[in-house]
């Protein structure tokens, strides 16, 4: 071959060793792409059991992050609650309560009606008037969540045995019957669940865990009723998880944790799913 001439077939070979090294560095990049972004928002403030959840879970789901290739932020500068902000992440999580300024929640209404995500736990769904969170966001508690405002509560937190109502949900595949939850503080709401067709109940409290609550109030502690526990809404990609209230200590002054929620096999299994199928995008 004369020197500083390629021929024809050498040419053809290069090409697709370029083309077969472009696509092994593509298939490596996708292989290390995130399949979905994570933003958790988070007040932290006031309630030790709350802020010992808020700690908690952002030592969970990093974790879970790595482990199922997702990426996960949190925050607690709800300004950061705006569309600009939003349009880089398939899911948000709201730890603790939610958004107060018109704005925000004008933004986070606008994301959930255009296909956004959200997970929400125990205290977002928290409203009463009066309180320092009060029931004037009707489109949240009364349409998207459709539990209105908080009735009553049990005390202490203690575990539940949870039944699954909907063993078709993506968020329910594989878990068993019944299981028993982590201890929480479990919540009683002025709207009846059942009765709002685009509410699909996917855990609730079985009978068998009555009674609950250990007071000293009786009216703390339950002896019979329908309680559900975890739902989504039909309209909207989302679920609600009343867990996330963890035991604390307060008698001795000492804010000792007494319990975590995220410490049960099959109650992770299930707040896990709910992500993935969340982040999945269908």
């Amino acid at each position: 071959m004369t020197p500083g001439y390629i021929s024809g077939k050498w040419i053809k070979y290069l090409a697709a060793l370029f083309v077969l090294f472009s696509c092994l560095i593509l298939s490596r990049a996708q292989d290390h792409a995130p399949a979905f972004r994570v933003v958790a928002f988070y007040t932290e403030r006031d309630d030790q059991a709350h802020i010992s959840f808020v700690h908690e879970a952002n030592r969970w789901f990093p974790e879970m992050a790595g482990k199922y290739h997702f990426t996960y932020d949190s925050t607690n500068s709800w300004n950061d609650l705006n569309p600009d902000f939003l349009s880089h992440y398939q899911v948000v999580i709201f730890l603790d309560t939610r958004p107060d300024s018109a704005a925000r929640r004008e933004a986070f209404k606008n994301y959930m009606d255009h296909g956004g995500a959200w997970m929400g736990f125990h205290f977002s769904g928290f409203a009463l008037t009066p309180s320092d969170f009060p029931q004037n966001w009707n489109w949240y508690h009364n349409e998207f969540l459709g539990s209105g405002s908080y009735l009553s509560n049990t005390w202490r937190p203690v575990p539940a045995i949870l039944r699954v109502e909907d063993r078709h949900h993506p968020a329910t595949r594989n878990l068993p019957e019944t299981f028993t939850s982590s201890a929480s503080e479990w919540y009683r709401w002025t709207n009846d669940l059942r009765t709002n067709p685009d509410i699909d109940i996917l855990l609730s409290i079985d009978s068998s865990s009555f009674p609950l609550g250990t007071g000293p109030k009786p009216s703390e502690i339950w002896h019979s009723g329908y309680y559900p526990v975890v739902w989504a809404n039909k309209k909207y990609k989302m679920i609600y998880f009343n867990m996330g209230h963890n035991d604390i200590d307060y008698e001795h002054k000492a804010n000792k944790e007494l319990s975590f929620t995220f410490n049960n096999r099959i109650q992770d299994q299930l707040i896990l799913n709910s992500l993935l199928w969340l982040g999945s995008g269908k």
